[in-house]
């Protein structure tokens, strides 16, 4: 075992600034999978800032009818909270599509946004990993890569992100707070974690000494008919092969708003931008659908054993979209 400091934070300045102190730190949270990489030898923090008792784990409404979360909220609890499952389906669905009822018990909201790849190279320290090692390169794209991905990839890395809750956030347009050194700021959840290019060890948008301090859900996606949909290798307790979230607003016979994203396909949650813009104004009919869909995963750059993740998404995300505007042709 590696030997480490441990420090209790009492407020969100403390804990950043105890992190700032010792370089190499880690936060720990519900530490589902920090734990798990510290013992694989993955991380081997100098130190470890407990941030699981700061006050941040209530789910509370806010002035303007959007929803904060707090980054220490339990995905189980997330999932069971009334607003959450009333007004934001997709997301009580994509938490309970994830992991196990004993993890879910103890994973947070900010953690599961943090939560690295799944990839075994990254996981196995004797395999090269430009995620874990840069410049050692990547085992995956001519190794094992039956679950990796086939959307923005690079030849440095072509692994996914495992979050399910991440993808229904990208797809309500959530936005994820920070606090750090600069202080306070937001980043838009679809945006928050990144591709890999040349630098697939970095894999969000978090900056130095940056602690997540919560989600906010906007009023605008709130109510509206939304819908998280999986494809795994068993039925439960197991990560995506392919997933869909998908909001979906249709008024007098045509689509006014739609947010699509994708699971597993990418080194983050992908948004199906241009999925959304060819279906908002059209009516939402199957042939809308399947135009809008097939646009947005022709950029699908498949390897040699991913290929089936493309009709398999694809199936996906025309069952969602379909379920979604069932109501407003009835």
């Amino acid at each position: 075992m590696k030997a480490f400091d441990y420090v209790r934070a009492t407020s969100v300045e403390e804990a950043c600034a105890a992190l700032a102190a010792r370089p190499g730190a880690r936060f720990l949270g519900g530490g589902t999978n920090l734990v798990d990489l510290m013992k694989l030898g993955v991380e081997q923090p100098v130190a470890l800032v407990d941030v699981g008792r700061l006050p941040l784990d209530a789910v509370e409404e806010l002035p303007d009818g959007s929803l904060r979360v707090g980054a220490m909220v339990r995905n189980s609890d997330l999932a069971a909270h009334p607003a959450v499952r009333d007004r934001y389906p997709a997301l009580s669905q994509a938490l309970l599509a994830g992991a196990s009822g004993q993890l879910r018990n103890a994973a947070t909201t900010g953690g599961n946004l943090l939560q690295r790849t799944r990839c075994p190279y990254f996981q196995d320290v004797s395999k090269p990993c430009n995620k874990r090692v840069p410049g050692s390169g990547c085992g995956a794209r001519d190794g094992v890569h039956h679950d990796h991905a086939v959307l923005g990839t690079s030849e440095h890395c072509i692994a996914t992100h495992p979050s399910d809750m991440a993808v229904a956030l990208a797809a309500l347009d959530a936005k994820v707070e920070l606090y750090g050194p600069g202080g306070a700021r937001e980043v838009a959840a679809a945006e928050f974690h990144r591709l890999p290019g040349d630098h697939p060890e970095q894999d969000t948008e978090i900056r130095p000494g940056e602690l997540i301090t919560g989600v906010v859900l906007p009023a605008a996606t709130g109510g509206l008919p939304s819908l998280y949909r999986k494809a795994r290798d068993r039925a439960s307790y197991a990560f995506a092969l392919a997933s869909v979230a998908a909001v979906l607003q249709v008024t007098d016979g045509v689509v006014e708003r739609a947010g699509v994203a994708f699971g597993a396909l990418a080194h983050r949650p992908w948004r199906a931008r241009a999925a959304e813009e060819a279906l908002v104004g059209a009516a939402p009919t199957a042939a809308a659908f399947e135009r809008a869909v097939d646009l947005e995963l022709s950029a699908a750059r498949p390897l040699r054993d991913n290929a089936y993740k493309l009709p398999l998404a694809r199936s996906l995300a025309l069952d969602v979209l379909t379920r979604l505007a069932e109501p407003a042709r009835t």
